[in-house]
């Protein structure tokens, strides 16, 4: 593919129809005109849906980047850069995955971006299987990202269903205490943290210990230390 040659655009905006609103979108961000139609096509015709952007402020006010898929950025661009916006985003906990493809780049700028968590840095022209391999490995990484935050947003949800005992035998089981330990750190008898341990197990929804202790792993920090001190049983 010549990323500098235009190519007539077949794509119609970005589709609203039902089905679609959780596909890939492979979001270009470029000043060159043509730059933006060749990679929309390319992208067309490998099965994804572009949505194709002259400037970061130009994204910034479409409320797309919330979207599964990932981002194609020039570098060098009038206003904020490829790189000022990829880190912008992830100062904002948004870490979409980015390809930058830019005919400026250089080995400083390059290391910049993948140190950052940059899926590639690509120069113009660029092989069309190349870009591809990047956009397809991009994708996948987002919606690995997003399977992951899933299942965290779950078991928030299952933890909220605890009472501050409950959670307190939790972390007590996640730390590897027996019953014995736990009963005695709390100051509750054994029975009673059989009943608080069956409990959790049933609200977390785990078939053993092992799935358990995975399921608190993956909860934030702050939750698993939140609510340590003793309280009445």
């Amino acid at each position: 593919m010549r990323v500098d040659q235009p190519l007539q655009r077949r794509s119609a905006p970005l589709s609203q129809r039902k089905g679609e609103a959780e596909q890939p979108v492979v979001i270009v961000v470029d000043d060159d005109a043509s730059v933006r139609e060749a990679l929309s096509e390319l992208i067309l015709s490998a099965g994804f849906q572009p949505a194709s952007f002259a400037s970061t402020r130009e994204l910034l006010g479409a409320g797309i980047l919330d979207s599964p898929g990932c981002l194609i950025l020039d570098v060098r661009m009038p206003g904020a850069s490829g790189l000022d916006l990829q880190h912008d985003l992830a100062r904002n906990g948004n870490f979409k995955p980015i390809i930058f493809l830019t005919g400026h780049g250089d080995i400083p700028m390059t290391v910049q971006a993948m140190k950052a968590g940059a899926v590639d840095f690509l120069t113009k022209p660029v092989r069309d299987q190349t870009l591809l391999d990047a956009v397809i490995a991009g994708i996948a990484m987002d919606a690995r990202r997003r399977a992951e935050a899933a299942v965290v947003r779950r078991n928030v949800e299952r933890l909220d269903t605890l009472t501050p005992r409950e959670r307190q035998v939790l972390r007590e089981v996640a730390y590897g205490r027996l019953n014995k330990q736990i009963a005695f750190e709390l100051g509750i008898s054994e029975i009673t943290v059989k009943l608080h341990r069956g409990n959790v197990m049933r609200k977390m929804e785990a078939a053993s210990i092992g799935e358990l202790i995975r399921a608190w792993e993956t909860l934030p920090a702050p939750m698993r230390e939140a609510g340590a001190g003793k309280t009445l049983a």
